[in-house]
């Protein structure tokens, strides 16, 4: 099966891009989908979480107060690096185990569709990586749009992460989600070495 990595600074359009591409027939392994599922009541990622970053991000129902959560992890660097060494673990096991079932299934395709796609190491397990781009001041109100969260909460999810220049370090393709560009022509650009990594990989079996 061939995997593309999507990645990108929070507010890029990642989910935008992952929905094209689940039309395209592609199975979508979305990260965010894994992290709620690892952190679901009485689980051990979610008491992990509360030994780190206090009881009440619990609440009252069990369930995860993601919002006071991320408040907390996303103030510093140091922060955010110690809610990844606990989520990205399990977040990975979930998503390759899916992977396998859906190469069984028939998907020659799989998008591992994740924030932390470089800092856990995935993209070293991906064929392509494709970084979703925007300019800051766009993702910020994309953000704020998303999550309803206050701009000076957003900023602070924002600054937390790596910058755009570091994603694109890592990128086989960028994809500008943002005018004056047209999403469906940069995604043609993704489909193009989709189709040529399949051909080297087809070459590689006959050699």
């Amino acid at each position: 099966m061939l995997i593309i990595g999507l990645t990108g600074p929070s507010g890029a359009g990642k989910t935008t891009v992952s929905r094209k591409l689940a039309k395209r027939g592609f199975f979508i392994a979305d990260g965010d989908c894994y992290a709620r599922v690892s952190t679901s009541p009485g689980s051990p990622v979610l008491l992990k979480l509360a030994a780190a970053f206090g009881d009440d991000i619990i609440l009252p129902s069990g369930a995860l107060d993601r919002r006071l959560l991320g408040s907390r992890a996303f103030s510093s660097r140091s922060g955010t690096k110690t809610l990844n060494s606990i989520t990205h673990p399990v977040i990975t096991e979930l998503m390759f185990s899916d992977i396998k079932k859906a190469a069984a299934d028939g998907f020659d395709t799989a998008v591992i569709d994740a924030a932390a796609l470089i800092e856990s190491g995935v993209s070293k397990r991906c064929d392509i990586v494709a970084v979703v781009s925007a300019p800051r001041e766009l993702r910020l109100e994309r953000v704020i749009a998303r999550d309803g969260l206050t701009p000076a909460d957003a900023l602070r999810r924002i600054n937390a992460q790596k910058s755009e220049e570091y994603y694109e370090r890592f990128a086989d393709i960028i994809i500008r989600n943002h005018p004056p560009h047209s999403l469906e022509d940069e995604l043609l650009r993704l489909y193009d070495a989709v189709e040529r990594k399949r051909h080297e990989s087809s070459k590689k079996r006959e050699a």
